[in-house]
């Protein structure tokens, strides 16, 4: 998978292009701003660009806005976003046409390189990956009117997955319960939320995602 790597900070940009390079990743191109970044996109059309959210020269949306303009004009490429600090806004302004082959992170989820890297990917092959922190938050509001009471723990604790852009496979793992039993709660969540099941896993993130929104 080829990939481009946006970040004013020299040292965690070098940082990232190591983990990814020791995870087989093809690193194409580096920028350290926005127009730079548009720049690589265009010139070496990557599978994913990953792009921290604050650049020069205000330090405060232009990776966001570059990010935009990359679904809107190269939408081969997903877009990985990263942020040091918990901003749902931004991330719901960055899903408001579609959760295809879009991500948003914490900047100290690169540690975990596992899922990481396993975030670049499912970004990359047209999914999504969502910050667990950002997905809590998101599923935490309350509404006077809120189906999200309606849910269990155990269904809470599986939209939150599915929010976060994990497949039933995925959540099955992390949660130590069947494939099946997984099947069994979404398809409860559903009826619940009043979403129309989707098969594939993107749409039913943003069809979640839309209804937290609302």
């Amino acid at each position: 998978m080829r990939v481009v790597i946006a970040d004013d900070s020299v040292l965690l940009r070098e940082g990232v292009v190591h983990l990814l390079k020791e995870a087989g990743f093809d690193v194409v191109g580096q920028a350290g701003t926005a127009e730079e970044l548009l720049l690589k996109v265009r010139s070496y059309s990557p599978d994913v660009a990953i792009i921290d959210i604050r650049m020069p020269p205000t330090h405060t949306d232009e990776g966001l806005r570059a990010a935009q303009e990359i679904r809107e004009k190269h939408p081969d490429t997903g877009v990985l976003v990263l942020s040091q600090y918990v901003e749902p806004g931004y991330a719901m302004e960055l899903l408001s046409e579609s959760a295809e082959g879009v991500g948003y992170l914490l900047k100290d989820r690169v540690s975990d390189v596992g899922d990481f890297v396993a975030a670049v990917k499912r970004v990359a092959e047209g999914g999504s990956a969502l910050d667990p922190t950002v997905v809590s938050q998101l599923v935490g509001r309350r509404r006077r009117d809120d189906p999200l009471a309606a849910l269990t723990p155990r269904e809470r604790e599986v939209l939150e997955l599915m929010a976060e852009g994990r497949s039933n496979a995925g959540i099955a793992e992390r949660l130590v319960i069947t494939e099946r039993a997984v099947e069994k709660h979404v398809t409860s969540i559903f009826g619940k939320l009043r979403l129309p099941a989707a098969a594939e896993d993107h749409r039913r993130v943003l069809a979640v995602l839309a209804y937290l929104r609302s």
